[in-house]
């Protein structure tokens, strides 16, 4: 059985929601950062980061929200979280899979800090841009790839839910609050909240 390590009021939460959505048993392994169990030389042997989540899966670490979606959906197929190999979709999935930590997540942190820079020197471009190609693409359709639900909504819905309802640093746009209320709505996205809320 896989081990999910995760802490109350984190990040956890992406990784926690995919564990939902899988329908597959797991452990969950309580890492609770308030009290520094990310620094134990056990956890560090997991993820040397000292971050979670972080996942275990027999002899198998992996850390990185987006690495642990793209890992545990192909793990997983049944769940039907990743395009298959040979669709597509699966250009945009691995798109929008890594558009959240390289480009989301650095457009908060600038929007957050105010920090200047140039747009050409900063990966992401800037924020605006980032915040209006995500408003484009969710204007096509219900999910992220269209129709179909997949991992990289968990990625894209929890960094979007987190810097838009949670901490309220990108203004929302009418398809941020459409896009937010399908990710809240699903029963997996509610039983992780209730988890990683404490």
């Amino acid at each position: 059985m896989m081990k999910l390590y995760w802490s109350p009021r984190s990040r956890s939460f992406s990784a926690l929601w995919l564990m939902e959505e899988t329908g597959e048993p797991y452990e969950g392994v309580l890492t609770d950062i308030s009290k520094g169990a990310q620094k134990t030389p056990e956890y560090l042997a997991v993820n040397p980061m000292g971050k979670v989540p972080a996942i275990q899966d027999g002899e198998t670490t992996l850390a990185e929200a987006a690495a642990i979606c793209a890992y545990v959906a192909e793990r997983y197929p049944q769940a039907k979280l990743a395009p298959p190999v040979g669709d597509p979709l699966r250009a945009r999935y691995y798109y929008w899979l890594f558009f959240g930590p390289g480009c989301m997540e650095p457009a908060m942190v600038q929007v957050a800090t105010k920090l200047e820079l140039n747009p050409v020197a900063a990966g992401w471009g800037d924020a605006q841009r980032v915040y209006d190609v995500l408003d484009a693409a969710l204007q096509k359709g219900s999910w992220i790839l269209g129709e179909n639900f997949s991992a990289a909504d968990i990625v894209i819905g929890s960094g979007l839910n987190f810097a838009v309802r949670l901490f309220k640093m990108v203004p929302s746009r009418p398809s941020f609050d459409r896009y937010l209320d399908a990710c809240a709505g699903r029963p997996a996205f509610q039983r992780a909240g209730a988890l990683v809320m404490g």
